[in-house]
């Protein structure tokens, strides 16, 4: 089976590519490489001692885009590509909708022309706004009360897969909805290296951990959580990846959605005391104002993808605390 991979440089999409490579999957790569590096294409051949197909472009760019699928015939099309800065999306929302929406669209034209019509694509819990409750089950509405630009491309993409699928019959669709991802691949190679300041707290802590910055901002300590920061469910991005493989046995005619984490939430301020635990030295932090938009807490209930997937979380985030040490010393 060959699979195209959207944003396969990508933090996500890169730990997916090493899944695929080690089944035996044979990968191709699309990417602009604005969220990304291009060593990181060296770094999954040392894992895997295989080099996948790669293409600079930007789903923009539809006539090299329909150029790619006129030379190879894909099976399976795994989408991650996408601007994912949810601050930045909310005081650029134009930037986003055109880069989100319009290239999903021009994906998706190509896919229908091309006859490939098995699709797996990266979603997001933001697609469930602020339900009101904090566990989040795949029978919630979704739509309402995103709160930023970036969720509500999530939204719109799925919906617009929904009537895809509704359309086209032949279209066999997985949107998996994820959760809060943490740590990196255990070899120490591939793992989330953003440029500036982080927006997720994992690479936040890695840079204060390597000196890059200062300290820890902990947006609000006054929250109604046991300790008053945010309550989050954090998953290890192997197990993420593992369960993008997972999904591909089950896409069938239509379109179906799953939550992709733990079910267990864990406070920023745990997430600190662990990696002070693990890393033996203590992270300098500071409590901040609370952040627009942020929920005191949420989490996945995963067990839609537990028994339809056959897929489960193994990985705790001692070991994304582990794995992100080795990736700061392979830096």
């Amino acid at each position: 089976m060959k699979v195209l991979v959207t944003g396969g440089t990508g933090y996500i999409g890169s730990h997916v590519v090493v899944e695929l490579l080690n089944q035996g999957y044979e990968v191709e790569i699309i990417d602009n490489l604005v969220n990304s590096k291009i060593t990181v294409l060296d770094q999954i051949e040392k894992i895997t001692n295989k080099k996948p197909i790669f293409h600079q472009i930007d789903l923009l760019d539809k006539p090299v885009l329909e150029q790619i699928f006129t030379n190879s015939h894909f099976d399976l099309v795994m989408h991650f590509a996408g601007l994912k800065a949810v601050a930045e999306s909310v005081e650029q929302p134009l930037r986003y909708y055109n880069n989100n929406l319009t290239g999903t669209i021009n994906l998706l034209e190509c896919m229908e022309n091309h006859h490939v019509y098995n699709l797996i694509f990266s979603s997001s819990a933001t697609v469930y706004g602020n339900p009101g409750i904090p566990e989040y089950t795949e029978n919630l509405e979704t739509g309402h009360n995103i709160s930023s630009s970036y969720g509500k491309t999530k939204y719109m993409i799925e919906e617009i897969l929904k009537d895809l699928a509704i359309a086209n019959p032949n279209f066999n669709i997985i949107a998996l909805r994820y959760f809060n991802p943490i740590g990196n691949h255990p070899s120490g190679l591939i793992g989330e290296d953003p440029n500036g300041i982080p927006n997720n707290l994992m690479p936040y802590i890695m840079k204060v951990a390597k000196g890059e910055l200062p300290e820890l901002s902990i947006y609000g300590n006054d929250y109604s959580t046991p300790d008053g920061t945010c309550r989050r469910d954090y998953i290890h991005v192997v197990d993420l990846a593992k369960g993008h493989l997972s999904a591909i046995d089950a896409l069938e005619s239509g379109f179906k959605a799953y939550n992709l984490g733990t079910g267990s939430p864990v406070s920023v301020l745990e997430m600190v005391q662990t990696f002070e635990k693990i890393n033996g030295k203590p992270l300098p932090h500071k409590f901040s104002p609370r952040r627009a938009g942020d929920l005191p807490e949420f989490w996945a209930n995963p067990s839609l993808a537990n028994r339809e997937l056959n897929w489960q979380t193994t990985l705790t985030t001692e070991d994304a605390f582990r794995d992100t040490i080795s990736f700061i010393e392979h830096q």
